[in-house]
């Protein structure tokens, strides 16, 4: 019998409750890195519902600005460096409130602009969960928990919104039972890695009991806990005293801005995952925000609901 959506948010909550919430944070690994596999190579993943139950959508986005720089202050022997400033159009109530995007935005109305705004302009990837089912690559540290994250690129993530805008879709491929696997194909085109024939399966398909027990062992993450901090007051005077000095070819002061941004790569004395957390660099092109998934046992008028608020979404 299908679960209705409030005993499923109750399911997962007392799942939440059960794990501490702390056993599903993305860390060590467990970020899947399918732009690593090799040329004429499939990966095929299973995409898992978020589990917030406010998101609607099974996955979230993720919005960074890139500040380039001529180099480090002080270091004679520094090349061009890059940091990264979250958007803070990313987050609920917060959107065309990015003070840096406010200055930016007038530069697409000036000649010759556009390729200076567009470098300044917000880069979007998606974050995604779910499991690798087949991988094409050797790993020498898979994570114990076989629940991996996903970054995904626009190019990705429009192919992945355009089958669900697709009205003979019945069910949500987060369905455990009735669920489609995706197949993130890798080629090249003029040198640069292409997704373009990444498809979603014809066939449906439930997880296995395998896949089940992970869940159950495991809990499903709420998936913007992957998303950078919303920044304070002085963190954004600090992004747009950073973005003055980048568009006026200066070089990154770590006396001024060390305590807040580094750029990627940088020694820092953050651990590892939480510096790596910081400086994600896989991001694209901007993409229109799109769709998620909610439960463990989704019901049939559930899906239909999320499926339509999908299509009518503009």
């Amino acid at each position: 019998m299908s679960l209705t959506l409030a005993e499923i948010r109750a399911k997962l909550q007392a799942t939440e409750k059960k794990s501490g919430g702390n056993n599903n944070n993305f860390s060590g690994g467990i970020t899947y890195p399918h732009w690593n596999i090799e040329d004429g190579q499939t990966a095929r993943i299973r995409f898992l519902p978020d589990a917030n139950p406010k998101n609607s959508f099974f996955w979230v986005e993720k919005a960074m600005i890139k500040l380039p720089f001529a180099g480090i202050k002080g270091d004679s022997n520094s090349k061009p460096v890059i940091v990264q400033v979250p958007c803070i159009e990313m987050f609920p109530g917060y959107e065309n409130k990015c003070p840096i995007l406010a200055e930016v935005r007038p530069w697409y109305k000036i000649p010759d602009m556009e390729i200076q705004a567009g470098k300044y302009w917000k880069k979007r990837s998606y974050i995604f969960q779910g499991f690798v089912r087949e991988n094409p690559m050797k790993e020498d540290k898979a994570p114990e928990n076989p629940i991996r994250r996903f970054v995904i690129s626009s190019q990705i993530f429009t192919l992945v919104k355009a089958a669900l805008m697709d009205v003979e879709l019945e069910n949500l491929p987060t369905d455990y039972q009735n669920g489609l696997d995706f197949s993130v194909n890798k080629t090249s085109k003029s040198k640069y890695a292409d997704y373009s024939t990444s498809k979603w399966s014809r066939k449906e398909s439930p997880l296995t009991s395998v896949e089940v027990a992970a869940i159950e062992q495991y809990g499903l993450a709420n998936l913007s806990d992957a998303l950078p901090k919303m920044p304070t007051q002085e963190e954004l005077d600090i992004m747009v005293e950073m973005f003055h000095a980048s568009v006026n070819g200066e070089e990154y002061d770590e006396a001024k801005w060390g305590k807040y941004f580094k750029p990627s790569g940088y020694n820092t004395n953050d651990s590892e995952t939480e510096f790596a957390a910081k400086t994600e660099s896989v991001v694209v092109e901007s993409t229109p925000t799109a769709v998620e998934v909610v439960a463990k046992s989704t019901t049939t008028s559930r899906a239909e609901d999320i499926l339509k608020q999908i299509r009518n979404r503009k």
